[in-house]
């Protein structure tokens, strides 16, 4: 993590606190040492942020520090705290991560009064991470192939346990309610297949990039689904 972002972060983890944070708590959350965390806070002091130090305590922002508040009316915050929460429960580690990191940095701006609402709601709306890691499996890997159109090789096996190699064109990630799945354009098939991620044995990134056109990509599958479905 560059220093800028980890700035930012402590300054974000400053704000989402009614009260003292520890410069431990703050390492394990940037995972970061707390050496770099006490260098990080004195460079933020030092560029005029208000942080106060209790020695032997922790940190916290001085309240005259003034964020703009967000406002947000029942059902978007419900809608945000849902979203994450299902992001936490069925996404990859990664994804997880940053569903956590945003509901903080909304708690951070948040006025009291919403704050406190959204706290409440925390113990109301739940969604269980009982999926099997191989349902998310490859998932960051794939995500990164598609922004960087990046062919994939992959070993997959199918629902009668058959295994076969492919060469595809990741174009998009859909998840089911119970599977996440890959849609990809398959160069042995010549035409678009889906593929489950938790039936990927082995997957490996190549360097062979890729480019999409009027009949290779998301948005071209998604238009021929919606055909079959409405003939």
């Amino acid at each position: 993590m560059r220093k800028a972002e980890r700035l930012f972060q402590i300054i974000t983890l400053l704000r989402g606190r009614r009260t003292v944070i520890t410069a431990k708590q703050i390492a394990q959350q940037l995972e970061v040492s707390e050496r770099t965390v006490y260098r990080d806070i004195q460079a933020l002091i030092l560029s005029g942020m208000p942080i106060e130090s209790e020695a032997g305590i922790g940190y916290r922002l001085q309240p005259k520090f003034d964020v703009p508040a967000l406002m947000f009316n029942p059902d978007e915050l419900d809608a945000l705290l849902l979203g994450a929460r299902m992001v936490q429960g069925f996404g990859s580690e990664q994804l997880a991560k940053s569903a956590a990191s945003a509901l903080n940095k909304i708690h951070s701006v948040l006025p009291e009064q919403l704050h406190r609402q959204i706290v409440q709601q925390d113990e109301r709306l739940l969604v269980p991470n009982w999926h099997l890691k191989e349902a998310t499996q490859y998932s960051d890997l794939i995500r990164l192939a598609i922004k960087q159109h990046l062919k994939l090789a992959l070993i997959y096996q199918d629902e009668k346990l058959n295994l076969s190699e492919r060469t595809v064109l990741p174009l998009g990630l859909i998840f089911w309610g119970r599977a996440w799945t890959l849609v990809a354009w398959c160069e042995k098939r010549s035409d678009y297949r889906l593929f489950r991620l938790d039936r990927i044995t082995q997957l490996t990134t190549l360097t062979c990039t890729f480019s999409l056109h009027q009949h290779c990509s998301l948005q071209h599958y998604m238009q021929l689904q919606t055909e079959q479905c409405h003939q």
